[in-house]
């Protein structure tokens, strides 16, 4: 048995979840996400567990808040619970003045009703840049909701722009249990996590202690289901969640998939930085024969961009270094491109952004997930995924549908000339750049951002 078959048998080891196709629904764009969304939250009957990068203080942000005490006020029972980062909820949108955040928001919303909603912030490390809550999911009644987007105007697409993610809707009773217990268990009830609409909350300095208990508890956390049998006419369900550079079950998962890919992988990330091991299993991949299609966003399609016209930050030099990872690696496989084993499509539309993220392998399993699959993932945030297991391909229409929405605003590149190189940036990007390879810097930056 060759290694590829054997990662493959493995794999199809790992327990599920039994799950009906027709309860598992892909939307395809953030109006449809927004608007069920706001429709599960106004007909929950027992529980709505958000949890989110962030919720923002705008337009969207609020409509959100509001239609969670509503619901609140209209039936007090009703378990709701808002996890955020905690580092995140505290601080203003990079290069904005200073300011108290969106916890500023959380607070006047807690004054002005009686039943309170809990929004509780999660550090997982003691300063933002070296580890955040990026887990995903909305538990509603037996309903999860998952999608790597945030709560905001961009990603809820509330405005005349969008940030386009994956959005998909979950009907199962025991999937939600899970994950809605994990929550519980290893995050609410920790001394680490602590009430955002306080104002008198914590410090970050006072809680060192909880929090290095609570990343090594989450580091050796998993979600907790009973394992089922899954029929010819069921797809299987595995909840998988990760955190830290060993025995990151999450991490090895992923890696397996790419490595037990035998005619096909597809891989969307919204950052062209994959971590060393990634890399690895995607060039062992192509030399096995498998086809690869990679789908990543435009540098314009990057959250950090800046346009040309308008004042340079340096910030804004982070789509130009993915840029160049992604002509490296072109300019690495040019054959597989020539041949077309390799397929890279660039995603952009408009003035959108794009963070899609995610996996299919062989037409028989399907990743669902917040994992940017790049070295900070794979090392300091928390992350979790739902793997999708489809031997029958009884979601094949659906995946495809989803997959045809996605390159439709993508363009295949022939060669890695046709991306920009160094020398075709702004004057400012070039210098920026140019500074940070003297230093050796960019691995670096790599690795955090």
């Amino acid at each position: 048995m060759n290694s590829a078959i054997a990662i493959k048998h493995k794999f199809e080891q790992l327990p599920c979840i039994a799950h009906d196709p027709d309860k598992l629904e892909t939307l395809l764009d953030a109006n449809s996400f927004r608007d069920r969304l706001h429709h599960e939250i106004a007909h929950a009957k027992s529980r709505i567990y958000l949890v989110a990068l962030y919720l923002e203080d705008d337009e969207a942000g609020r409509n959100i808040l509001t239609a969670l005490y509503e619901a609140k006020q209209a039936n007090p029972a009703l378990d709701i619970k808002v996890l955020v980062d905690w580092h995140r909820a505290q601080r203003g949108l990079i290069g904005a003045a200073q300011s108290d955040g969106n916890a500023a928001l959380y607070h006047d919303y807690a004054q002005k009703y009686e039943h309170q909603v809990e929004i509780l912030g999660v550090p997982v490390r003691n300063r933002e840049v070296f580890g955040v809550l990026h887990l995903k999911g909305f538990i509603i009644d037996d309903k999860v909701i998952y999608s790597g987007a945030s709560l905001n105007d961009v990603y809820l697409a509330q405005k005349d722009r969008y940030r386009y993610d994956r959005y998909h809707v979950i009907e199962n009773s025991s999937l939600a249990q899970s994950m809605a217990n994990f929550i519980e268990t290893n995050l609410v009830e920790s001394d680490a996590v602590n009430c955002l609409s306080d104002s008198d909350r914590p410090k970050t300095k006072t809680l060192k202690p909880a929090i290095r208990q609570f990343r090594a508890k989450l580091m050796r956390s998993s979600y907790q289901y009973q394992e089922e049998h899954v029929n010819n006419d069921q797809i299987g369900l595995t909840p998988l969640v990760g955190l830290g550079k060993r025995g990151n079950k999450l991490n090895t998962h992923i890696r397996d998939m790419i490595a037990g890919a035998k005619d096909e992988l597809t891989i969307c990330t919204p950052y062209f930085n994959f971590p060393r091991s990634i890399s690895r299993e995607v060039k062992r991949a192509l030399r096995r024969g498998v086809n690869i299609t990679i789908i990543v966003g435009d540098k314009t399609a990057n959250d950090f961009y800046i346009s040309p016209d308008k004042p340079f930050k340096t910030i804004a030099g982070l789509p130009y270094l993915y840029e160049m990872n992604l002509r490296n690696f072109a300019r690495a496989n040019e054959s597989s491109i020539a041949s077309r084993q390799l397929s890279i499509h660039i995603w952009r539309h408009d003035n959108n952004s794009f963070h899609l993220k995610g996996l299919w392998v062989d037409r028989r399993y399907m990743l669902i997930t917040g994992n940017n699959l790049n070295p900070r993932a794979w090392k300091l945030d928390l992350e979790n995924a739902i793997l999708v297991h489809d031997k029958n391909q009884l979601l094949e229409k659906q995946k495809q549908q989803e997959i045809d929405c996605i390159l439709s605003h993508t363009r295949l590149v022939g060669s890695y000339k046709f991306i920009e190189k160094l020398e075709d940036y702004p004057a400012p990007v070039r210098k920026l750049l140019k500074r940070i390879k003297r230093l050796k810097a960019d691995h670096i930056l790599n690795q955090i951002l």
